[in-house]
């Protein structure tokens, strides 16, 4: 674990921080006023009695050894010949650190993100269905829909072109009364039956009708072979 000096963990993280205070750029960085300021700033550690990790002082020798090498005159007198800057390598260092520090701070938000989310594996719902309410097991609720759809669609298509239009309220209770008496005298009828009238009101209050019965078990839903009829008949199991 970095020696922590106040808020900075390691040297890189102190040089960091004096440079963008400095508002420097870091790819053309001061030395000499860079180097002022780290060793003012470990000076001022070692007068408030604050033991400084050797990592730092590691650091202090390379920079006074760059500003040490800047001072120096080019001995190369060769045209064309480009001087190696003596900062190449500590500003790459600071570069590879500041990204080290913006991914872990970036990760760091994830998590934080990431703490607030809860997942769960996924699991067999099949203990989670109520069979209970199942209409019947070759009655689909989709069967009946379609079936009703199809069957409205030929109505349509069957009405006179003149008709003349009352409104009446149908309530699925009252509907469900019907129902009820009829099932009372023919014990057995087929669905499409219950639908005498052809509108969207008393079709709507009926299929929801036959629904709830099916679903109190008052009645049973069957079709005995695909595309036959479909049976609406009193429940005598209930």
């Amino acid at each position: 674990m970095d020696f922590i000096i106040n808020d900075f963990e390691g040297p890189l993280d102190l040089l960091l921080h004096l440079i963008k205070e400095s508002k420097m750029d870091i790819m053309n960085i001061e030395i000499e006023e860079i180097t002022k300021q780290y060793m003012a700033f470990l000076d001022k550690q070692e007068k408030m009695n604050l033991e400084v990790s050797s990592e730092y002082l590691v650091l202090a020798s390379e920079l006074l050894e760059i500003k040490s090498r800047l001072l120096l005159p080019n001995n190369k007198d060769e045209e064309n010949v480009e001087a190696e800057d003596p900062r190449e390598e500590l500003i790459s260092r600071l570069l590879e650190y500041q990204a080290y520090k913006d991914i872990t701070k970036t990760l760091h938000d994830k998590e934080l993100l990431r703490r607030d989310i809860y997942t769960k594996t996924p699991e067999n719902i099949n203990n989670y269905i109520d069979d209970s309410h199942e209409i019947h097991a070759d009655v689909t609720l989709d069967d009946l829909v379609n079936a009703l759809v199809n069957y409205y669609q030929r109505k349509n298509d069957n009405k006179p072109l003149k008709t003349k239009v009352t409104v009446n309220e149908i309530s699925v209770s009252s509907r469900r009364h019907d129902i009820k008496k009829i099932l009372s005298e023919k014990k057995r009828i087929s669905f499409f039956e219950l639908f005498p009238v052809v509108s969207k009101e008393y079709i709507v209050a009926t299929f929801l009708a036959i629904l709830e019965m099916a679903k109190s078990r008052e009645l049973v839903i069957k079709q005995e072979n695909n595309f036959d009829d479909i049976i609406c008949e009193v429940n005598n199991n209930a």
